[in-house]
């Protein structure tokens, strides 16, 4: 450790990305989407007045908040926009979870969560799933300063219905209720349409999974305006040009093109329904998902064997060398081509 590091950064545990190989490998492992951004994107990126990038950008990226205010339904003033939601949920944790009473969270859950809790000298309690692996709702308290919970959950991939989100909301009346939909188009129900009946509750969401853009770096917010004027107060009192015009653009013409995004994830919906079965033939134990991955164990397998197999084999997937998930891997929905591959490598490994 330097001697230049202040005691806060020596104490942190920094989040560890899924890997980005640089050889070539069937890459199942950090839940991108197998299929390309609607046509309108390149469409973008081949007529982009070059001269535009010598301009700074628009500090409130309207014209993006207004296609994600028609695209959700709700006013422009309720949007809020960042680079990734990974930002979007650092600038919430600063704005909502700055208390003296413990922020709480499901115990598995997605682990950017726990980073910026140590980041920002936030306590956390660790809420346990349920014996079904779902985040249990019951378990957050009214007292709390705060509730995180991705919906559907990453890893576990359970996601629950908008009518249990909103009995959550009248328990919880009085502290920020982020929900975080990441994953909510692969079959979740968004809670989006409940911001206007409950003030305190705040959806996130991105352009990485279901809009092909993880390479871009766009996410969002949602939530009653008080919400997001607290999110634009810490915003501009750290970077208040936030989203470049380039992809203010290009995450605009994503949300125009309503058949490519319908398409897309039915096809992704569609193979992660027959990669389950195919999994499950083969002996594993598949938990059910509405997202774009699945969690998956063999009972007669170990886990670290079968991701170094398949490494071996040209696919990497993902697994969590944790007490709770050492079991599991993580597999990411990609073509039904790519998938097969992944079935023959498990036909072999398994045998």
């Amino acid at each position: 450790m330097s001697q230049f590091w202040s005691p806060a950064v020596r104490e942190l545990t920094p989040y560890v990305p899924g890997e980005q190989p640089r050889e070539k490998l069937i890459k199942l492992n950090t839940n991108e989407n197998p299929y390309p951004p609607a046509p309108g994107v390149e469409a973008v990126l081949r007529e982009y007045p070059v001269d535009h990038l010598r301009l700074y950008p628009d500090p409130q990226s309207l014209a993006l908040r207004q296609a994600l205010a028609r695209e959700h339904g709700v006013e422009t003033e309720q949007v809020f926009v960042g680079n990734g939601s990974d930002e979007v949920l650092a600038l919430a944790f600063q704005a909502f979870f700055c208390h003296d009473i413990p922020l709480e969270m499901p115990e598995i859950t997605y682990s950017f969560y726990p980073v910026y809790c140590k980041l920002y000298g936030v306590e956390r309690r660790a809420l346990p799933l349920d014996q079904h692996w779902r985040v249990d709702l019951d378990a957050f308290t009214p007292g709390s300063g705060g509730a995180i919970f991705a919906n559907p959950n990453a890893p576990t991939a359970h996601g629950h219905p908008r009518e249990a989100i909103a009995a959550l909301l009248d328990r919880l009346t009085n502290q920020v209720v982020l929900v975080d939909e990441a994953y909510v188009d692969f079959g979740g129900e968004s809670a989006v349409p409940l911001v206007d009946r409950y003030p305190n509750l705040l959806v996130t969401g991105t352009f990485s999974k279901s809009r092909s853009l993880a390479g871009l770096r766009l996410g969002y917010a949602i939530g009653s305006r008080e919400l997001i004027e607290g999110l634009e107060r810490v915003k501009d009192s750290f970077n208040s040009y936030p989203i470049d015009s380039l992809a203010s653009a290009l995450g605009t013409a994503s949300l125009e093109d309503r058949e490519h995004f319908d398409a897309c994830r039915e096809r992704v919906i569609t193979t992660r329904e027959r990669t389950a079965r195919r999994l499950t033939e083969l002996g594993f134990e598949v938990l059910p998902s509405q997202a774009n991955f699945v969690l998956a164990r063999h009972p007669q397998h170990d886990a670290a064997q079968l991701f170094v197999g398949l490494r071996e084999r040209g696919i990497l997937v993902r697994h969590f060398n944790t007490e709770a998930l050492r079991d599991f891997l993580r597999i990411t929905i990609g073509t039904d081509d790519e998938m097969d591959s992944l079935i023959e490598a498990f036909e072999l490994l398994c045998r």
